[in-house]
């Protein structure tokens, strides 16, 4: 079996980071098939996933997130597509969810 684990630092707190989790979980409900379910808790909240071959977790904290999945023998040969894939949606949550910039603010002063 193969494992992934992806760790993403970010400053968005709780709040903020539970939204882009259950974004993350719609969408690989919808575009892999798979079966997730959110424990919330107080300080942190931990998205389970699953579907045939694959198995996981997502710990959602105030300024983390920490991804950690098994795969199975047969999608193991794609380790590294299914680790890219995910770290590209990650990310690209994370970077919508970011603020304005302070530039766009500057430009309107003047």
């Amino acid at each position: 079996m193969a494992d992934i684990h992806i760790h993403r630092e970010h400053s968005l707190g709780l709040a903020q980071a539970r939204k882009i989790a259950w974004q993350w979980a719609e969408e690989v409900e919808n575009k892999f098939d798979m079966e997730c379910t959110v424990v919330e808790g107080e300080t942190s909240d931990t998205v389970e996933f699953k579907r045939t071959g694959v198995s996981g977790r997502l710990i959602v904290a105030g300024d983390h997130f920490e991804l950690e999945a098994k795969l199975g023998f047969l999608l193991g040969a794609f380790s590294k597509t299914i680790e890219a894939e995910i770290t590209k949606n990650l990310d690209a949550l994370l970077a919508s969810s970011k603020p304005a910039k302070k530039a766009a603010a500057r430009k309107t002063a003047k």
